[in-house]
């Protein structure tokens, strides 16, 4: 039994990376739907489908909690899966909350009514199926009142960053920023809603200005998690950490191994 952790790809290996260092006695098990990837183009039923069949998947190999490291999952599907799906005896969270509860101030699972926040023009920058599920406004809008999101599309950022080609990434993140301040000329605030973008945050950084306080998950995901397993520690399990994929082992690996910069080994799931 270990902590499952979920992504269409390799983005999920920045929250990995971040909650193991939070967490460096809890066991993971983190899966990467390869075969499949990416899923932010695809349809809110096909992202259904993937994200069951990959987090079930979990399930089989011992995991009693499962994080959607995927936003496009955490938008499309997370809800419905909790809503009909979820057994009583397990548990799928997802990464937008976190991220949200950051950007509106408020404690690791304060649940009181929405107030005024600090910030008022944000700006989100995701996937296009996140982007069009609205899910970060409706998580935001339980928590917050008055805040202007604009959303912008950020089609193939993701092949880029899985291809290894981050100077098409660099360049598509500067096409999407322009874009969006088309749109949203002063935003306050950034979100990087989608787990490969920890990835060019330095881009998106310098792309929107040094004003822009931009908010990244993988670090609030791994405090959130330590909270969560704090107050539930049954849930952490024992075990051996290992890495599952739907696609080519020795490919993933191969990939992996760049992504994080150390040796990460793949079995075929």
């Amino acid at each position: 039994m270990a902590v499952g952790i979920f992504d269409s790809g390799l983005g999920g290996l920045t929250v990995l990376d971040a909650v193991q260092e939070r967490l460096p006695d809890v066991p993971f098990v983190y899966y990467a739907d390869s075969a499949n990837a990416p899923y932010g183009v695809r349809t809110a039923d096909d992202i259904y489908k993937l994200t069951t069949a990959a987090t079930q998947a979990l399930f089989d190999a011992g995991c009693d909690l499962v994080i959607l490291a995927c936003n496009t999952a955490s938008a499309a599907a997370l809800r419905r899966m909790q809503e009909g799906w979820v057994p009583q005896d397990k548990r799928v969270l997802g990464v937008f909350v976190p991220l949200i509860e950051a950007l509106t101030e408020r404690s690791w699972g304060d649940n009181s009514p929405p107030r005024e926040v600090g910030v008022k023009h944000v700006a989100l920058f995701a996937t296009p199926a996140t982007v069009s599920s609205r899910a970060f406004q409706r998580e935001l809008a339980f928590r917050a009142i008055g805040v202007d999101v604009e959303g912008q599309a950020c089609g193939g950022v993701v092949d880029a960053i899985e291809e290894g080609d981050m100077i098409l990434a660099e360049a598509m993140v500067r096409s999407h920023v322009d874009a969006l301040k088309r749109k949203m000329p002063q935003p306050d605030a950034a979100v990087l809603g989608c787990t490969h973008y920890p990835l060019m945050q330095e881009q998106f950084q310098d792309a929107l200005g040094a004003d822009v306080k931009v908010f990244s998950q993988a670090n609030l995901v791994a405090e959130s998690l330590a909270d969560y397993l704090t107050r539930r520690p049954e849930m952490a399990g024992e075990g051996t950490s290992k890495f599952l994929t739907s696609g080519d082992p020795k490919q993933v690996s191969s990939r992996a191994t760049q992504f994080l910069r150390r040796q990460i080994t793949f079995e075929a799931a």
